[in-house]
């Protein structure tokens, strides 16, 4: 075999997928290659590859955000359709040796080990399992910092006093949940046909605030504005690692949220991962089978060039900031970076490898702000990491 992507997620299917375009003896490994996917996935409409059909699309809607005053931000938000968005990806596999099992460890290179004893080979391996990495090296133990979120689905007329119709709201940091503490956001979206999903969410947190606590606030907003979550709907549980080290696995390449891809600013990954799958299968298909160490290597320099490499640096020093803030400041950090010009909040969101472009979204941030943001902002990248927002 000449790659193994171990992992049946978006990026995952979206890889193997491409690498079996290109002619790779390509093999998948998943527990339960099967099993509908049940997050709900959505990206900003500028970023929707093109190759993907329209059909996979459930909604689009103008986003705006709520800090201490409102912004429209002026970019249409996508939510997929997951069914058809997981059915199109499975449809591009044809040639892909699925695999039921789950993956333990890797003992050697291009060799990965299964829960029940079996290995399988390939000259590529790729991690793209998700927050559990499971070819990943253990790590020293440490309270990572999470993104946590507890939702509900309702119809679209019980959401109407929060967004209109081809509305969502991106974040509205209004406290309408009558608390204090750390601060938390109120994200709704349009999932297709008639239903909304109010979702309240801790951006980030070391460790993640409880879901029991989302889902208290969140009820508690949904009730200041007239609304009444019937008993038998649906919800959505969210909790995932934003500041996971980038993948260092011996002879394996970390793709997807493994990598990780995952915007800290924002838990989003999937639109990275679909725009870069066919450029990693094109660096694997250039060297294999002639040269897998080359192969691994190329693949490497895909996912993280030196540029990306600096970006994320970035943007950790901007979790760090987050995570130091008095809840207070939060919504005003906020506000200071959507009044910032199109063009920076754009890169800072979305782009992996502009340096230059995320300076100058940085700089501008920074020259906008007062003493006291300048200040986290110039902590945060000298100081060591914030052990625990527990802490007193």
């Amino acid at each position: 075999m000449d790659v193994l992507v171990v992992g049946g997620g978006p990026a995952g299917m979206a890889l193997a997928g491409a690498c079996a375009r290109l002619g790779l003896d390509t093999g998948l490994l998943d527990p339960h290659p099967e099993r509908a996917w049940t997050a709900t996935y959505g990206m900003w409409s500028r970023e929707l590859p093109a190759d993907l059909p329209g059909s996979t699309v459930a909604a689009t809607a103008a986003g705006r955000v709520i800090a201490l005053t409102e912004h429209h931000l002026g970019w249409d938000y996508a939510v997929l359709d997951v069914p058809a968005f997981r059915a199109h990806l499975a449809g591009q596999l044809t040639g892909v040796h699925l695999h039921a099992g789950r993956a333990v460890g890797s003992p050697e290179r291009g060799v990965v080990a299964l829960a029940d004893g079996s290995q399988l080979r390939a000259s590529v391996v790729v991690d793209a399992g998700g927050r559990a990495r499971p070819l990943a090296p253990a790590t020293p133990s440490r309270t990572p910092a999470e993104q946590t979120a507890y939702g509900v689905i309702v119809d679209r007329d019980a959401a109407s006093p929060l967004i209109a119709d081809g509305e969502a709201l991106f974040m509205d940091w209004r406290a309408d949940h009558g608390e204090t503490g750390w601060p938390t956001f109120l994200y709704v979206i349009p999932l297709g046909g008639d239903e909304v999903l109010l979702e309240e969410t801790s951006l980030a947190r070391r460790p993640g605030l409880p879901l029991s606590t989302l889902r208290r606030r969140l009820h508690a907003r949904l009730a200041r504005h007239g609304i009444e979550v019937p008993k038998d709907t649906r919800s959505e549980k969210v909790s995932f690692p934003v500041d996971q080290p980038r993948h260092h696995g011996a002879g394996t390449l970390g793709f997807g949220a493994a990598a990780p891809l995952i915007h800290p600013a924002t838990g989003y990954s999937v639109a990275s991962s679909l725009r870069l799958a066919p450029q990693v299968a094109g660096a694997l298909a250039a060297h294999l089978p002639r040269d897998p160490d080359a192969a691994l290597s190329a693949a490497r320099d895909t996912v993280w060039p030196l540029a990306a490499q600096v970006i994320h640096r970035f943007r950790r020093i901007g979790l760090e900031a987050l995570l130091r803030m008095p809840p207070d400041d939060v919504p005003g950090f906020f506000e200071q970076f959507f009044t910032l010009p199109d063009r920076h909040r754009w890169t800072y969101l979305t782009a992996r490898d502009d340096v230059r472009g995320t300076a100058a979204a940085m700089n501008s941030l920074f020259r906008a702000s007062g003493g006291r943001l300048r200040r986290h902002l110039v902590t945060s990248a000298v100081l060591p990491r914030v052990r625990s927002n527990d802490a007193p």
